[in-house]
């Protein structure tokens, strides 16, 4: 444990999700001190304060980001790319006015750091060609818009105010405790407990990044402690086909995991295949987990705990 974390007041935004409690532990485990700021109280645990409320409020926000805070991890946003569809004000209001509020209490009151957890779906649909940071933002729903404002606006306060700002767009994220998500994975894992059949979209060659929850925590650690400020991708940095993902899925479960094709949606994503060089470069990212590694260890999760 590195002395370097006693006397920071890190505050994480959606500390209650599955991203936010594995990311919340994490600095716990290195000694900072905790501001959970989400919708529900935080479960009662040494060295973190709750704050619970809607951020959309300014008053929720400014109890969270206390005077003395040392940096901001801003995971709460509406995630869902068809529920920002259906309810595109909310998106903006919950995504792209909390963030500004946050970004100007940063401002106020002089924290160093600000991590956002952005999505490559700022950058659209680029076929199976290579996601990268310099692609043109050009998203094709609400959610990914607001990200794309979210960034944008970040970018803004660095440039302006020096304000350290980082912007990491994930990749599929999986891992334990995400039992209530809808993804795949988590269909998965749901299906070797109850024996069901998986539905596949189309051919299932489509392929996809997953990048487990771990090194996820680990960018996003990097990020409050490094100098860099701008975008970086986070993933595995290694597609896989759907079709691979369920090979392993059968490895990981010993469970055989029976599928059924059906017609894609409209607008799937023929591939998903990002570069993390610049998250190796200015953030010391290295993908450590494999993907039949996680899903073993994701599958220990559902098996503890059945489906959602």
């Amino acid at each position: 444990m590195s002395d370097d974390w006693f006397g920071r007041r890190v505050v994480v935004t959606g500390g209650s999700g599955f991203i936010g409690r594995a990311v919340v532990a994490a600095l716990c485990e290195r000694g900072a001190a905790v501001t959970v700021a989400d919708r529900e109280p935080f479960p009662d645990t040494p060295g973190v304060r709750s704050v619970a409320g809607d951020l959309t409020d300014p008053e929720v926000r400014r109890e969270a980001v206390a005077p003395g805070t040392t940096a901001i991890v801003h995971l709460a946003a509406v995630t869902s790319v068809l529920g920002s569809v259906d309810a595109p004000v909310r998106t903006f209001d919950d995504n792209v006015a909390v963030t500004q509020g946050l970004l100007e209490l940063a401002r106020e009151r002089a924290v160093a750091r600000f991590v956002l957890a952005s999505t490559n779906a700022v950058t659209g649909n680029v076929g199976t060609s290579t996601i990268y940071e310099q692609l043109p933002l050009r998203p094709l729903t609400p959610y990914g818009a607001t990200k794309a404002a979210c960034e944008m606006l970040m970018s803004g306060y660095a440039g302006a105010y020096g304000l350290g700002t980082c912007a990491l767009r994930l990749t599929n994220v999986y891992g334990p405790g995400m039992s209530h998500k809808d993804s795949f994975v988590p269909r998965l894992m749901r299906a070797a407990l109850s024996g069901d059949r998986v539905r596949i979209y189309g051919d299932g060659r489509q392929r996809r990044d997953l990048v487990h929850v771990d090194d996820v925590v680990a960018a996003m650690l990097a990020a409050v402690e490094t100098d860099y400020s701008g975008t970086a991708i986070v993933g595995s940095g290694r597609s896989v086909s759907v079709l691979e993902l369920v090979a392993a899925a059968r490895e990981a479960t010993a469970c055989p995991l029976p599928v059924d094709h059906v017609e894609a949606p409209a607008g799937e994503m023929p591939a998903v295949i990002v570069d993390t060089s610049r998250a190796a470069e200015a953030l010391g990212y290295r993908s450590r987990v494999g993907l039949t590694d996680g899903l073993a260890s994701t599958w220990q999760y559902f098996r503890e705990t059945g489906p959602a």
